[in-house]
C-alpha cells in the first residue's frame, strides 16, 4: 500500500512559479515510480510528468516540457514538481500518482492517487 499527500498548490500570476510536493508513505513507497496528473474544469485528466523509482528516467507531457521539472528525494520519499513560466491553461487540480511502473502513470492509469491540490494561474 502507498499513501500520497500533495502540498504546495495555490494562486499565482501568469509567468510565476510554484513547487508542488508529494509525500509518500507505506510499505512500498520507496520502490514505486511517481508522477503528476492534472484535471482542469470540464476537461479530462491528463498526464503531466513522471519519474522512475531510481530517478534515472523522467518523462513530461509536451505541454509542460521546458517549464516543469520533476524530481524526487528518496530519503524523504517525496516527489516534487517545480513549475515555472506558468500559464492560465495550467490551472487544474494536480494529483500525485504512484505505481510499480511509470508507463501506467504516463498512460493516466496509476494504481495510487493523492487527494489533489489546486493550482490556479491568473492572467
Amino acid at each position: 500500500q502507498v499513501q500520497l499527500v500533495e502540498s504546495g498548490g495555490g494562486l499565482v500570476q501568469a509567468g510565476g512559479s510554484l513547487r508542488l510536493s508529494c509525500a509518500a508513505s507505506g510499505r512500498a513507497s520507496s520502490s514505486v515510480a511517481m508522477g503528476w496528473l492534472r484535471q482542469a474544469p470540464g476537461k479530462e485528466r491528463e498526464f503531466v510528468a513522471a519519474i522512475s523509482y531510481s530517478s534515472a528516467n523522467t518523462y513530461y507531457a509536451d505541454s509542460v516540457k521546458g517549464r516543469f521539472t520533476i524530481s524526487r528525494d528518496s530519503a524523504k520519499n517525496t516527489v516534487y514538481l517545480q513549475m515555472n513560466s506558468l500559464k492560465p491553461e495550467d490551472t487544474a487540480v494536480y494529483y500525485c500518482a504512484a505505481d510499480s511502473i511509470s508507463p501506467r502513470i504516463r498512460s493516466n492509469t496509476p494504481y495510487y492517487w493523492g487527494p489533489g491540490t489546486q493550482v490556479t494561474v491568473s492572467s
